[in-house]
Formats: C-alpha cells, structure tokens, sequence
C-alpha cells in the first residue's frame, strides 16, 4: 500500500464507501429485480423455474458481502483482507436472525449499519496493516473481522431505530385525506429508494396497504423515471438501464452529493401520485416498495382493480409508466434547461476518486 493510500481524507474516504455500496447494491439486487416476477409466473408452468427464482433470490441475500467486498476493493486491500471486509459486512448487516440456534437468512439486512460496519473493518485493516507478521492470518480475521462484525451487531439496534422512526412518520400519513395521503406518502418513498434506507422493510414493518401502498410504488417509479431521464444525457447504456429496472439505490452517491436530485424526483412524484389516488391505485405490504421493478406494483394493482382485463392493464400503463415517465421529462426540461437549477452532471453515476 502506498503512502498516498495509507493517507485519506475523511471525504476520500466516505466516497469510496458510497461507490462500494453503490456497485454492490446493483451487483446484488438485479437478478432478482430482472428475473424474479419472470420466473415466480414461470413457475407456475415448469417446476424448474421455480428453482431459478430460489437462485435469484438467495443471490440477493448475498448483498451485504458484495458490498462489504467491493467497499474493500475501492481501498485496494489484498484478498484475505477483502474478504475479512466482506465477512465482517454480513454480520453486521443484521441479514439474518437465529432462532433456536439455527442462523436463518431473513433478507439483505440494514444497508447503514452494513457500511458502517464495512468501514470500521476497512479502518482496522488498514491500521494493522503488516504488524501482525506470520499471525496475519491467524489475527487479522478475529480483530477485523469478528471485532468490526461485534461492533457491528451491537449498534445494529440502534442503527434500525432510524427506519423504525421514519415508518412511524410515513404511518402517521395514511391518516390523512387520500391525495394528501398519496403525496406524502410518494414523494417519502421516492426519496426513500435512493438513500441507504430500505423501502420494502417500511412498507413491510408498518403493513401499508390499500391506496397507501400504491402510492408508495408511484413515487418509487416517478424517482425510476426521473432518474432514467437524467442517466441518459450522461451514463452508458448499462447504468441507465440497471437504474430503469430497479437498481435505483446505485444512485444513493449522487444524493449525498447533490441533495437537488430531490427536487425532479418530488416533483414527478408529486404529479404521479395524484393520478394514482384518482385511479385508487392500490397494493400490499409486500408489493410496496417495489415500483414497477419486476412488475410488482403493476401486477399487484391490477389485482385490486374492478372492470376488464384490458381496460385495468390500460390504466397500470398508465400511471405506472406513461405519467410518471411523462413528468419527469417535464420536471428535468423546467428545473434543468428552463430554469438551470442543476446541471446534468447530478444524475452521473459516481465513482471515487
């Protein structure tokens, strides 16, 4: 390691933490945003799909130990000590619970707690560094390892706290009138789905369903075609396109960095949610959070919807794709080229330095 590695500043450092969580979040997730509803239908035909949907979906359990690797790997650490990173990720990420003393994988965990936890690996590697000599490997694994993942499981509580209060406040919006209610609660999850806060595990904790969990997949679409809109002028085709199927929160760097993003993403969310209360457009706790990735707020929609076939899929087109697609253009053409309160270069997928 160099001596210009061995010293970074606090904000080198954060940056690679965010552009290691960032790949790993799309590393992570997209097989299963691509795949999964495709294979769920499937498997209702040939067992076999089945099995593939088991596949995508215990690669997305695997989230927390990308991150933690590829969090390692922007401090260009050597294999163990990436994969000491990575290990160290998993424990505190709060993946998994054990119940009568059997590990159970309950999903991809807490995405702050799992960056910090990485960090403070990442730190200890690097402070060790070569000290250990020949005990390396017998050391380094129980210090920066077990020690940042103890650490890890001890602030996790506290850590949840933070989603636990946001899902109170968004709880505390389904009391109010409908296309209030459905603003509010768009606009919250449209924000949502690009910070380090999980959307499915607020929707799933508080149980929002009905209107509100509809809601909730329009403002997590309109953030989806805001940011399709702005990745287009300035990411290759893969970024765009990883963002367009769910990949979203590899855009968490960019809102830490230029918080504007926020004023597109609401306002699209905004316009977008107040068709879906006229359209009373609905879903479950376990389909909020999703937005139109692997169709899942679409499907789930249709579902609760009276009338035809055609004419209900008409409407999911709708407010799901063509309006919040629509409004952002709008959004991105008022705040961007008329009134120029940001430059494109917000929507440029990061990577650190």
């Amino acid at each position: 390691m160099s001596e210009q590695e061995t010293k970074l500043s606090a904000k080198i450092f954060f940056n690679r933490v965010l552009a290691g969580t960032a790949t790993g979040i799309v590393v992570g997730l997209i097989p299963n945003a691509i795949l999964g509803e495709l294979f769920k239908y499937l498997g209702t035909k040939m067992d076999v799909f089945i099995s593939l949907l088991h596949v995508v979906q215990g690669f997305q359990y695997s989230v927390p130990i990308i991150v933690g690797v590829l969090i390692a790997m922007q401090f260009k650490l050597n294999p163990m000590q990436t994969i000491i990173v990575g290990a160290a990720a998993l424990v505190g990420s709060g993946a998994y619970v054990i119940t009568d003393g059997a590990f159970m994988l309950v999903g991809i965990g807490d995405l702050i707690n799992t960056m910090l936890t990485a960090s403070l690996a990442v730190i200890l590697v690097r402070a060790i560094g070569n000290k250990l000599g020949s005990m390396t490997i017998l050391l380094l694994p129980i210090i920066a390892g077990a020690g940042a993942g103890a650490v890890g499981s001890f602030t996790l509580p506290y850590v949840k706290m933070i989603t636990s209060t946001i899902g109170t406040l968004i709880n505390s919006f389904t009391e109010l009138q409908p296309i209030l209610m459905s603003v509010l609660i768009a606009v919250s999850f449209s924000i949502l789905i690009i910070s380090p806060i999980s959307t499915v595990a607020i929707a799933t904790a508080i149980g929002l369903s009905g209107l509100a969990s509809g809601a909730a997949n329009i403002g997590i679409c309109a953030a989806a075609a805001t940011l399709v809109i702005g990745s287009m002028k300035v990411n290759s085709l893969g970024v765009t396109s990883s963002v367009g199927l769910g990949a979203m929160k590899m855009m968490m760097p960019n809102l830490i960095k230029h918080p504007i993003i926020c004023l597109p993403i609401a306002f699209s969310a905004v316009i977008s949610a107040v068709f879906a209360a006229l359209f009373n457009i609905q879903g479950t706790p376990f389909s909020a959070g999703f937005g139109f990735s692997g169709l899942v707020g679409p499907i789930n929609a249709v579902k609760f919807m009276e009338g035809s076939a055609g004419t209900n899929i008409g409407i999911a087109v709708l407010v799901f794709f063509v309006i919040p697609f629509a409004s952002a253009f709008i959004g991105d053409l008022v705040f961007g080229k008329v009134l120029k309160i940001y430059d494109k270069d917000i929507f440029k997928f990061f990577t650190a330095k």
